[in-house]
């Protein structure tokens, strides 16, 4: 068994952690700190809790920072190979698991789980052992441990073998995939991540749909969840963090420049915004949402001059080729209708790819509309979000297969992702919607978005890890 000297009362496991380094020209490191749910909550917790965070190095700036042992208070970065850590989270993690909860294959040509596949799976272990050690090694005694997401759902089971004292926590930040899906996976391999995941005593999902299926696999693949307790946290928009920063010097400016790009009608008036903030991830369905958009102007060219889409689509995952060619897609849809629509005086989509938080807020502000369509998110935290900012009231259109849907869907305007000519109906409906409705439904959407801040939501999670 490992040693359980260790300090630390509470500890976090993700891949990414709160830092992250840069090698300067000149040699010297320079930090870069990162916000979120598991920041505030830590931070909720207080200083002299006995806190720590281990994470992954997860790039070369990170691996020079652990070998030169710079390092932040609190953190413990692990420095897994480069090539290890490639297979686990490329190979594995985002090419694999991420694509079977979010149902994402096409599936007569994927998934092939051949001998590469083995051996990305052996790293995967590795990756997630190398979290389970460091976990035993610095964990006092029945200390809380919170596990996150799908690129360690084997550390639960390997870390109570080494430490049967602890209490295991572990939340999943995406879906889960529904048995007939999940099943997909070899079956060795399905039985090692259900196994993993129910060696915590309390795993945790952002909507009861994710934690119902997950019981339903654990049920059929692995006889039941034994002693494992699963519980739903919706993790929700942190209101007062979000409104001051939405109004801070840098996005007053956003909005300037934005709104120059959006322009106004030929007779003068202010054009209306149809709104989406994403990453190019598969998941986001942003093709179908340009593809309504031209729906929509093909079907009431009333509108044509009138509304501009205002598309932020910052790429993810470009290292993975699919990824590229989705970032390229959306690029060349969004140029083509402006090719087919634009005027000298009016863009119809105004793109943009380069990610700015600061002109995201700015977007929030100016929304009229919010389109999130999703074809299947574990939440979504742009539909909770641009309620909270939004200045003139905000009418969300809301795919059914957002976690968001189970708490925001009646004051949304609810669409099936995969229907385009539906999607289009509703941002007519929204586009139309009285100001009256519209401002009544923006301030229930927003207390709803905003019930559980991300601190709260760390807490509670951590309190009921803790009460057994």
């Amino acid at each position: 068994m490992a040693s359980t000297d260790g300090a630390a009362q509470v500890l976090v496991a993700s891949n990414r952690g709160p830092v992250s380094y840069d090698v300067r020209e000149d040699g010297s490191l320079h930090t870069k700190r990162g916000g979120g749910g598991l920041v505030s909550g830590l931070s909720a917790i207080g200083s002299d809790a006995g806190t720590l965070w281990v994470c992954s190095a997860l790039g070369d700036g990170d691996r020079e920072a652990v070998r030169r042992g710079v390092g932040e208070a609190g953190v413990r970065m692990l420095a897994i190979p480069a090539d290890v850590h490639a297979d686990a989270y490329n190979g594995i993690a985002n090419s694999v698991l991420w694509f079977v909860h979010h149902m994402l294959y096409q599936i007569p040509l994927e998934p092939v789980f051949d001998a590469e596949f083995r051996r990305q799976w052996a790293s995967y272990e590795t990756y997630n052992r190398a979290f389970a050690e460091a976990l035993a090694e610095e964990a006092a005694e029945g200390a809380a441990v919170v596990v996150q997401d799908y690129h360690l759902t084997l550390v639960p089971g390997m870390l109570r073998e080494l430490r049967p004292d602890l209490r295991i926590g572990h939340f999943s930040h995406t879906p889960w995939a529904p048995p007939e899906y999940f099943r997909m996976l070899p079956d060795d391999v399905a039985q090692q991540v259900l196994s993993g995941m129910l060696g915590a005593d309390r795993l945790g999902f952002l909507t009861q749909r994710w934690a119902d299926a997950f019981t339903a696999c654990a049920e059929q693949f692995a006889g039941g969840l034994g002693g494992t307790r699963v519980g739903v946290h919706g993790l929700g928009a942190d209101a007062d963090f979000l409104r001051e920063r939405a109004h801070e010097a840098d996005v007053n400016e956003r909005i300037v420049a934005l709104r120059e790009e959006i322009g106004t009608t030929p007779d003068g008036a202010a054009r209306r915004t149809i709104v989406r903030v994403d990453r190019t991830e598969l998941s986001k369905n942003i093709v179908r949402g340009l593809l309504a958009y031209r729906q929509l102007l093909d079907d009431h060219p009333e509108w044509r001059e009138r509304v501009v889409h205002v598309a932020f689509a910052y790429p993810s995952r470009q290292d993975l080729a699919v990824y590229r060619d989705y970032t390229a897609e959306v690029q060349r849809l969004a140029e083509e209708i402006n090719a087919q629509y634009g005027t000298p005086g009016w863009t119809p989509v105004v793109l943009h790819v380069k990610d700015d938080f600061a002109r995201s807020l700015a977007a929030y502000r100016l929304a009229d509309v919010a389109l999130v369509n999703p074809v299947r998110d574990g939440m979504n935290l742009v539909a909770k979000e641009v309620p909270v900012v939004s200045e003139e009231g905000c009418v969300l259109v809301l795919s059914r297969e957002a976690g968001a849907y189970e708490e925001l869907g009646e004051e949304a305007l609810a669409v099936n992702p995969y229907d385009v000519v539906a999607t289009a109906r509703a941002l007519r409906q929204a586009l139309t919607m009285p100001e009256g409705e519209r401002a009544e439904r923006t301030k229930r959407l927003a207390a709803a978005a905003t019930a559980l801040p991300p601190a709260q939501w760390f807490l509670d999670q951590l309190n009921a890890l803790r009460a057994g």
